[in-house]
């Protein structure tokens, strides 16, 4: 299509300077014309009167044949016409134009892996335009990049124009898709401290597999390539690796041109401890030896940007809530090459006076602006603090509203003004998912859920889910508003409705409802408080007659429906990722509960996890310890089955859902009641198998102990509900997919009762710590 309307051009410049040359042999630069009428053919939307400022023609005026092709030049870059011939004819300048058409459809054919709707933000060619040939190729363009960003690094694209009548032209995209070039080998030469296994993991580029037909992070994509040397360099970095570069990072087709083959050269250099920790200032009002205190940094520690970062924000955090402004901490760092360490000092001095003039925020076409706001520590008017900048950026992308999140700053109207600019691209966060599931105990199901992480661009987070099995129905809502009233509070709300007809793991029907809202704030860097009301209505009924005399007796109580409070401590060290190969997690909660029921108790549970790699971060250890206690508050109540523990495979692997603890062995169906105390140890090791990394496989093994126990009703001690021990040993395999991390166990139980139910396979949806 270009190619032909270069000929045209050509021919109609040809013609041009032909009507321009005069008859005698002289040069044309030496001819000149004065034109008292000039007559304008073709035009239709454009007027005379831009088409003659172009060629700089006035009536009368002499001009020369230099001149006049010049404005020729001009009309032809002007990009609105497909051809233009001037005829001088005496002293009349015939002007013949004929307007680029109006584009009455875009289409794009051929395309059959990626969706219209994938293309048509970035077309500038639309209907009801003008059509650009230019513009044209500029979209061809755009979408080829979009294949390319998809790993389909052969595809093609052709704009065509279909002439339809009244001067209007229907542009087509044709689209020859190729094949997607994959990733066939992810290698790394000179890395000794960590395996190339272990770096493949990091990259977010992945090897092909087996799953090549649904992971398209096996997909070559240049761009991705060098996200990976940053992400390469940031792990390393966090490692005390402060020599680490990425020399170069070569890409190589294969022999049959479907693949590449991906080398990365490192430099790893030395691994760095930290050294002497120490604080000073040149600052009368500061007290050095308070600051220092604030620090986290200790002698021995392996280096790491985070610990420095976190500790210099502490310091500034410090410095603004003692009424002190424009205070900065610098760290400065002395290099011991001999004993691999760095010396830290932390200078406190006071920068330079520049405030915050304003804060513009672009590109939230949905997502209001205090949403983004509330994720900047700072204001118009406080003083500007470049490293809050830049973690006010990093909390707006990891909001995960954008698909990008921009955020510079630029002088403002003094010198001593910062304008800070956010310009945003939203991503789409609402999501309807439909499934079904089938398990030995519940047969098939099915649910469905509605979730939207953005909420009317509030930020809210809202969720409705309904679930449906063969003997189970469950309706809930959950709504989140996270910073309530313009602070670091979030807000809560749950409800949930379910029913159970002739459940499999009891031998009654129940009906719950919950309502629950509550809030949730910080008390320190890593912990934070949460406080909840609730109202809980349970019902047991239609027990079975050969159930035992306890479950008769509870669904004898009818529906009991009252309200209490609690609260819940959470401490979680990966909120601040100090230490990259480590985590702690511990969470504590207590309820008052059963007022207004015939049972009102006292519950309370806490877990403690803990994890760590080992092995240059080949192997992952973990441990985990969780128990729980409910205790009525008068002599007079008894628990129910659903005030009660129940442990299964989730807490104690090995056993089935009810399948240990308190069970009454008089009853014909030998009915498990559950506990008022329960406590359980988890601990778990995973590891590779040998299998390549890019299938997702690994593997583990895991042993858990605990006991189940307690009831306040025996029927007069005929029911053992002492805590006897159980354990259980097994082996894992953990398989990401593009369904989620998939996880199977086998157990072998070690210790426990001749009542007990075992379960010795499981496959789960494998939790995250």
């Amino acid at each position: 299509m270009l190619a032909s309307f270069a000929k045209r051009s050509s021919v109609a410049m040809f013609l041009g300077l032909t009507a321009l040359s005069p008859a005698a042999v002289a040069p044309s630069y030496a001819q000149s014309y004065a034109f008292n009428n000039v007559e304008i053919q073709g035009a239709q939307r454009i007027e005379a009167a831009t088409i003659l400022s172009y060629l700089g023609v006035n009536r009368g005026e002499t001009i020369a044949a230099g001149a006049l092709n010049d404005g020729y030049q001009r009309l032809i870059g002007s990009g609105l016409f497909e051809s233009v011939e001037l005829l001088p004819q005496g002293n009349k300048l015939v002007i013949k134009v004929q307007e680029h058409p109006t584009v009455n459809v875009v289409s794009v054919e051929g395309n059959r892996r990626v969706k219209d709707e994938a293309f048509e933000p970035f077309l500038k060619t639309t209907p009801r335009r003008v059509y650009s040939p230019t513009v044209a190729e500029q979209d061809a363009q755009t979408i080829v990049e979009i294949y390319q960003a998809q790993g389909r690094l052969a595809a093609q694209v052709q704009p065509k124009i279909i002439r339809r009548s009244n001067n209007r032209v229907d542009v087509v995209f044709e689209v020859t898709e190729g094949k997607t070039v994959e990733v066939e080998r992810l290698s790394f030469v000179n890395n000794r401290a960590f395996s190339d296994r272990r770096l493949r993991r990091v990259l977010e580029t992945k090897q092909a597999g087996l799953l090549r037909a649904f992971i398209r992070a096996d997909s070559y994509v240049p761009e991705r390539i060098e996200l990976d040397k940053r992400v390469l360099t940031d792990f390393y970095l966090s490692r005390g690796y402060v020599d680490f570069k990425v020399l170069s990072a070569t890409s190589e087709f294969s022999r049959e041109r479907d693949a590449f083959f991906v080398t990365f050269s490192v430099q790893e250099g030395q691994q760095f401890k930290l050294g002497n920790i120490t604080t000073t200032t040149d600052q009368p009002e500061v007290n050095a030896d308070e600051f220092a205190a604030a620090s986290q940094l200790r002698t021995g520690q392996i280096y790491s940007p985070n610990i420095i970062e976190n500790t210099i924000a502490r310091m500034e955090r410090l410095a603004l809530q003692k009424g002190l402004n424009f205070i900065r901490v610098e760290p400065v760092v002395t290099r011991n090459a001999r004993t691999r360490t760095l010396d830290i000092e932390l200078v406190v001095t006071r920068g330079p006076r520049i405030i915050v003039e304003r804060i513009d925020i672009e590109g939230n076409a949905t997502t209001l602006d205090k949403v983004v706001r509330s994720q900047f520590r700072i204001a118009e008017g406080d003083p500007f603090n470049p490293r809050e900048i830049r973690e006010a950026a990093e909390r707006v992308r990891a909001l995960g509203f954008f698909t990008t999140a921009d955020v510079q700053t630029r002088q403002g109207s003094a010198p001593d003004r910062v304008v800070v600019d956010v310009d945003l691209e939203e991503a789409p966060t609402g999501s309807l998912s439909f499934g079904g599931a089938y398990s030995l105990e519940n047969g098939f199901g099915v649910n469905i859920s509605y979730t939207q992480r953005n909420f009317l661009g509030r930020g809210q987070f809202l969720k409705l889910a309904f679930g449906n099995t063969s003997d189970t129905s469950t309706f809930a809502l959950n709504f989140a508003e996270p910073r309530f009233l313009g602070r670091d509070v979030r807000f809560g709300l749950d409800a949930s409705y379910s029913e159970s007809e002739e459940a499999s793991s009891a031998l009654f029907d129940t009906k719950t409802f919950i309502f629950r809202p509550s809030i949730e704030f910080p008390i320190s860097e890593n912990g934070r408080i949460g406080l909840r009301a609730f109202v809980e209505s349970n019902e047991m009924l239609n027990a079975e007659s050969d159930s035992s005399q306890i479950i008769k007796n509870e669904v004898a109580r009818g529906q009991q429906t009252g309200v209490g409070a609690g609260l819940t401590y959470s401490f979680d060290s990966r909120r601040t990722g100090l230490n990259p190969n480590a985590g702690i997690l511990f969470r504590a909660s207590a309820d008052l509960g059963g007022f207004g029921t015939d049972y009102e108790y006292f519950k309370a549970e806490a877990l403690a996890r803990a994890q760590t790699k080992v092995l240059n971060d080949q192997v992952t250890l973990s441990a985990t310890f969780e128990g729980g206690m409910v205790q009525g508050l008068d002599t007079g109540g008894v628990s129910r089955f659903t005030d009660r523990f129940h442990l299964g495979p989730s807490k104690l692997r090995g056993f089935a859902t009810n399948g240990l603890g308190p069970r009454d062995l008089i009853s014909t169906n030998q009915d498990a009641l559950g506990g008022n105390y329960y406590a359980v140890a988890r601990l778990e090791a995973e590891f590779p198998l040998g299998i390549p990394e890019e299938y997702g496989i690994t593997g583990g093994l895991f042993l858990d102990a605990g006991a189940l126990w307690g009831l306040d009703d025996t029927l007069g001690g005929s029911i053992d509900d002492d805590s006897h021990f159980r354990s259980s040993i097994g082996a894992s395999i953990f398989w990401r997919t593009p369904i989620g991390p998939l996880r199977l166990n086998y157990s072998r139980v070690l210790e426990k009762q001749t009542y007990d139910i075992e379960n010795e396979f499981e496959l789960t949806i494998s939790s995250q710590f």
